[in-house]
């Protein structure tokens, strides 16, 4: 296995530290537009095993001559969801396994956005199921922590704890603070601000599938484990809702977002102003993306872990008849300290949490306990082996436990 990352930022380089230390790979390739960033990488961590490489990865062509050029056997998409789909094809192209953490980007229903789907997040990659499928290899979607870790442990519920679902509702929150910023996102502002600010996505069964609603609607107070604890969430859009009615049997799916009122008005007001557009605008006679501004304005999140202090968790609150017979909901959950994981990685809570299980994935390809083509989800694998690797402790796992409690 040669595991080809692209992007260097904070996910990519988190991967990166945390597959140093496992063998289950011959060789990696991390690459980005910035070439300091990987170069810089590769010397850090030190191992005989990794390379630098520069690419853009808007450029199909230039994903494919890297693809070739470096033997990639496996590619690990770290950048954000703009470029999904140029390196999606590159990997169909020459016939190498994609894994991502983020799916292809939505577009709301032209005429009933808050009520009706339009276009869901990753209908451009399931549209190529059938070529991928014809081509012997696979496309693993969403293999990051939301979605990832959280389809992977309502998979693990589906097969293990419950008989009958009422409802998979992915719960996030966290007790982070950043010292010496008001406002610091410890996660891509572009990411953020893309799936905040569009219509959520929910599935009902009984109301016929997919549905959308308006953005932060629905909000709930919900009790995180761990010592986070009451964290107020509201309906956000993201990859879980597309993914697990796909797989799993429910009746209804939802992913909730602890962001704080603070947070929430900023988007409010990134949108009044028309600050969340990503089309070029004309500044002094340059071309500048209003959201590309906001992000060069605010710190890179991956440089903010020594600032961070803190808990972050990411999980899935199942309801239903359990195979006791019993109604519960119990909430099946992951939670990342930041200062473990600076650590262990030098690398901060959130992205930490969002590297890990690609790594984990790529090793469970590696060793042939998970095979498959096609265009797929972390619902359509056996999860018990990726929650045993995920929490055995290092040397033969990851040494990162994860939990249940009832609500």
């Amino acid at each position: 296995m040669h595991i080809l990352v692209i992007g260097a930022g904070g996910v990519g380089s988190a991967a990166a530290r945390i597959a140093s230390r496992r063998d289950f790979f011959d060789a990696l390739t991390i690459a980005d537009y910035d070439a300091a960033r990987p170069a810089t990488l590769v010397e850090e961590i030190g191992d005989d095993r990794y390379s630098a490489a520069t690419v853009d990865a808007s450029s199909r062509d230039a994903i494919v001559a890297l693809i070739r050029s470096s033997g990639a056997t496996h590619v690990l998409n770290a950048v954000d969801p703009r470029f999904v789909m140029p390196i999606f094809d590159a990997c169909l192209e020459t016939g190498v396994v994609y894994l991502d953490m983020a799916m292809s980007l939505s577009k709301p229903h032209p005429e009933r956005p808050y009520e009706l789907p339009g276009v869901k997040l990753g209908d451009e990659q399931f549209a190529k199921a059938d070529e991928w499928a014809a081509s012997g290899s696979l496309a693993l979607l969403g293999i990051g922590v939301e979605p990832g870790l959280s389809d992977i442990l309502a998979k693990h519920a589906a097969d293990e704890l419950f008989d009958e679902i009422e409802e998979l509702s992915v719960r996030d929150g966290a007790n982070l603070t950043v010292d010496g910023y008001d406002f610091a996102p410890s996660f891509s502002i572009w990411t953020t601000i893309e799936e905040c600010l569009n219509p959520p996505l929910l599935f009902d069964r009984d109301r016929g599938g997919w549905l959308a609603a308006e953005p932060f609607s629905d909000p709930i107070v919900f009790d995180f484990p761990e010592g986070i604890g009451e964290v107020e969430c509201v309906n956000v859009e993201h990859e879980e809702v597309s993914l697990m009615p796909r797989w799993l049997d429910a009746k209804r799916v939802d992913f909730k977002y602890g962001l704080g009122a603070e947070f929430i008005e900023v988007l409010k007001t990134l949108r009044r102003l028309g600050l969340d557009r990503t089309e070029p605008v004309t500044v002094r006679g340059q071309q500048v993306s209003p959201r590309d501004v906001v992000a060069a304005c605010l710190p890179d999140p991956a440089a903010l872990g020594p600032l961070m202090r803190g808990k972050t968790c990411a999980g899935v609150l199942v309801t239903g008849t359990a195979k006791d017979g019993e109604r519960k909901s119990l909430y099946l959950y992951h939670v990342a300290d930041n200062e473990e994981t600076m650590a262990r990685d030098s690398s901060q809570a959130v992205v930490w949490q969002t590297a890990i299980n690609p790594v984990i994935a790529l090793e469970l390809l590696a060793t042939g306990v998970w095979s498959g083509t096609g265009v797929q989800g972390p619902e359509a694998f056996d999860a018990r082996p990726f929650l045993d690797l995920l929490a055995a402790p290092a040397p033969v796992g990851y040494g990162s436990p994860w939990g249940v409690v009832e609500r």
